[in-house]
C-alpha cells in the first residue's frame, strides 16, 4: 500500500527502446557508421536519456521507465541505464482497438502499461534525442500533474514527435497514423482535438535519425555555447572514442 501511495501524483515517461545491439541498433545511421559504432551511439543515448529524466525528477514529480520490445531483452539494457530506472514491455501484443496498428500498438500498450502501474500521467519519450533540454521534460510533466484534463505534444522537426503524454490512455491518439511520416504531428493534433483535450506544445526538437541530424548532434555535443541543451556526458565519450567530432572539425574547416 506504501509504494502504491508513492506512485500517486507521479507522472512516468517511458523511453520507447530497443537494447542496443549491432546490426539492430540505430541502423538509419549505417552508414556513415559501422553497426558496431551505431549499438555504441544507442548505448550513450540510453545512459544520457535515462540520466536527462533523473535530472529532471529532481525538480518534478518524475518516474523514469525504459519501455522495451521484443521480450527477453531484458538484460541487454544492464549497464546503460540510469539507476532507479524501470523496465515496462511495450511490444504491443494486448487487444487494442482495430485502427490502432503498428507502432502505435507499441505507444498505445507503453502507456497503458504505465498507468496500470498507478501513475497520474504517462508519457511515451523517443530513444533518439540525446541533448533534449531538461527543461522541457520537467515542463511536459509539470503540465500533465496539474490539475485538469490535457495531452502534452513535443513535436519533432521531422513532423513526428519526440514526447507525448496524458493523463488517460486514449487510444484514440494513436488509431489511423502514417507512422514515420512527416503527418504525424499534424495527426495527433487533429486527434487531441476530437477528443475535446486542451493541448500543451513543448517546443520543437529534433531527432538522431539520419547523417545530416548527427552532424548536428556532434556539433551541439562539442560545443560549449549551446547552453540550453542537455550536455549528453555519454553520448559525448562516444562520439571522442569514434573520432567522429575531429571529422566534424575538419569538415567545418574546409
Amino acid at each position: 500500500m506504501t509504494q502504491q501511495r508513492n506512485r500517486l501524483g507521479r507522472c512516468a515517461i517511458g523511453v520507447m527502446a530497443k537494447a542496443p545491439q549491432a546490426g539492430r541498433s540505430k541502423t538509419r545511421l549505417c552508414p556513415p557508421l559501422r553497426p558496431e559504432q551505431a549499438a555504441a551511439l544507442s548505448a550513450a543515448f540510453l545512459r544520457d536519456i535515462t540520466e536527462n529524466i533523473a535530472a529532471a525528477s529532481r525538480v518534478a514529480d518524475i518516474q523514469g521507465i525504459i519501455a522495451y520490445a521484443p521480450a527477453g531483452g531484458e538484460t541487454l539494457f544492464d549497464g546503460h541505464l540510469a539507476d532507479g530506472t524501470q523496465l515496462l514491455l511495450a511490444d504491443g501484443t494486448p487487444a487494442m482497438p482495430d485502427d490502432v496498428q503498428g507502432f502505435g500498438r507499441c505507444l498505445l500498450h507503453a502507456v497503458m502499461g504505465m498507468f496500470a502501474q498507478g501513475h497520474a500521467a504517462a508519457c511515451v519519450l523517443n530513444s533518439d534525442s540525446p541533448t533534449l533540454p531538461t527543461a522541457y521534460l520537467v515542463r511536459g510533466a509539470e503540465a500533465l500533474l496539474a490539475p485538469g484534463e490535457r495531452v502534452v505534444l513535443g513535436p519533432a522537426e521531422d513532423g513526428g514527435y519526440y514526447f507525448l503524454g496524458m493523463k488517460q490512455a486514449h487510444a484514440r491518439l494513436f488509431a489511423d497514423i502514417a507512422w514515420s511520416t512527416d503527418s504525424v504531428t499534424a495527426a495527433t493534433r487533429e486527434r487531441t482535438r476530437e477528443l475535446g483535450l486542451e493541448l500543451v506544445e513543448l517546443p520543437a526538437w529534433y531527432d538522431v535519425d539520419d547523417a545530416a541530424a548527427l552532424d548536428r548532434l556532434i556539433a551541439d555535443t562539442d560545443s560549449e555555447e549551446a547552453s540550453e541543451i542537455y550536455r549528453a556526458p555519454a553520448t559525448r565519450r562516444a562520439i571522442a572514442a569514434m573520432g567522429l567530432h575531429l571529422l566534424n572539425r575538419a569538415e567545418a574547416a574546409e
